[in-house]
């Protein structure tokens, strides 16, 4: 079996897990509402992004991709796409270098013609599009970012007067920061440590940085494989959400002399420093849920210790006090560099929020000036309700006399922008 092959019969595999995207396409696949856009994206090359890529296609649009990461491509994936005439640029292992060719390879398409949406996550397309392509800006509908991260550096540019091109935050749905990053986080990161390390978590002392929607996630996966788990925040609410829900919480100079592994998920730099790597237990494993590579100082760890390849993104640094250090991934994200990634299923969920984004920037153009938006709420609540069938949930009803008392309709949306979930 070619690896094409193989990468198409986990694509069908995935789509079983993934009721989201089908009934994008049910609903959406006759009108074509994405006819005429050529979507650029930037996002995790993963099977499930086969399936997100081919649902956009089926809606209409021209699509090519690039792997945001030099590490999670799944290249039986890109293969199946490619043997099928897709344009997708990544491979797994690529070099820095390698990535930013790859970035600009989505910006033209075979026929000349250059991108007019944009799907990003880290917000890295969207400030290449800005940086090096200033020209094409005025022929881009919108942009849909997926990450915190990418929020925040959207966040930024819009700050700096240099964003020129609407953005719907997808990230922030409900049915994305809670589910994506809460429940699949909870599944994907102990098996990234696992399949990299085959360690056996519980008793372990594990400390997780950062306590928002992706702590919460590793907090809860640690846990649930009997690890005792300390956490370290610098938001007040947070840490006593954490503290509430039976977590120590302490600094990081505190952890690092108890701690036996430790996952950042903040989405902030230099969250882990070459001052807390001297002061951890031998065999330290650190490794990162949160944003990109930035968060643990590997530099400092290349530049101070001598390395030692365990096997592909298992690294073993002998530091100047005798100690050593176990890094994985590099810094990068350890559940789709050691393992698959976040399940099919809570990706769903992510992808269809992205389907719908990309409508609605692409179809509603005068309804979205260039600013941060968020998706209609009732378009969150129709993500989930995408998902429940499958579950075997079943949806209780409001009578006439109960939405009124509670001062909403009948059919949603049932929560207002302000009700946090």
């Amino acid at each position: 079996m070619s690896q094409a092959d193989s990468g198409r019969l986990e694509i069908d595999l995935a789509e079983c897990e993934m009721p989201g995207l089908m009934k994008m396409r049910r609903i959406y696949g006759p009108s074509k509402p994405l006819k005429g856009a050529r979507i650029a994206g930037c996002l995790h090359l993963t099977v499930q992004t086969a399936v997100l890529i081919e649902t956009l296609q089926e809606l209409g649009a021209e699509v090519q991709f690039c792997s945001c990461n030099v590490f999670s491509t799944q290249d039986h994936a890109t293969a199946a796409l490619a043997k099928k005439g897709t344009g997708v640029f990544g491979w797994k292992g690529e070099t820095d270098e390698e990535y930013v060719w790859c970035l600009d390879q989505t910006v033209y398409f075979p026929n000349g013609k250059p991108l007019n949406m944009i799907l990003d996550t880290g917000a890295d397309l969207t400030k290449w599009i800005h940086d090096k392509h200033p020209d094409l800006i005025s022929g881009i509908r919108g942009i849909s970012e997926e990450t915190t991260a990418g929020v925040i550096n959207l966040g930024k540019l819009l700050k700096e007067g240099k964003l020129k091109v609407p953005a719907i935050n997808v990230n922030d749905s409900v049915t994305k920061s809670k589910f994506e990053n809460i429940y699949g986080t909870r599944e994907s990161l102990v098996d990234g440590i696992k399949r990299a390390t085959d360690i056996m978590l519980a008793g372990k002392v594990c400390v997780v940085a950062g306590y928002g929607d992706v702590g919460k996630g590793a907090s809860l996966s640690l846990r649930g494989a009997g690890a005792r788990v300390v956490v370290t925040e610098v938001d007040p609410i947070n840490a006593l959400q954490a503290a509430m829900g039976g977590f120590e919480v302490l600094t990081m100079e505190e952890a690092a002399v108890k701690g036996q592994i430790f996952v950042t998920s903040t989405g902030c730099p230099s969250i882990i420093r070459g001052e807390h790597m001297l002061s951890m237990r031998d065999n330290a494993i650190v490794c990162n849920t949160g944003h990109f590579d930035s968060e643990i100082d590997v530099k400092w760890l290349k530049d101070n210790a001598e390395r030692f390849n365990i096997k592909p993104q298992v690294d073993r640094f002998k530091l100047s006090n005798g100690r050593h250090i176990i890094l994985l991934a590099e810094g990068n994200l350890v559940n789709l560099a050691c393992a698959t990634g976040q399940s099919s299923f809570v990706m769903s969920c992510s992808f269809t929020n992205l389907v719908l984004a990309q409508i609605e920037l692409w179809t509603k153009q005068k309804e979205y000036p260039v600013e941060i938006h968020r998706l209609p709420k009732k378009l969150d609540e129709e993500v989930a309700e995408a998902h429940l069938d499958h579950l075997g949930v079943k949806l209780s009803k409001l009578n006439e006399k109960q939405a009124t008392y509670m001062g909403v309709s009948i059919d949603g949306p049932f929560k207002s922008d302000q009700y946090r979930y």
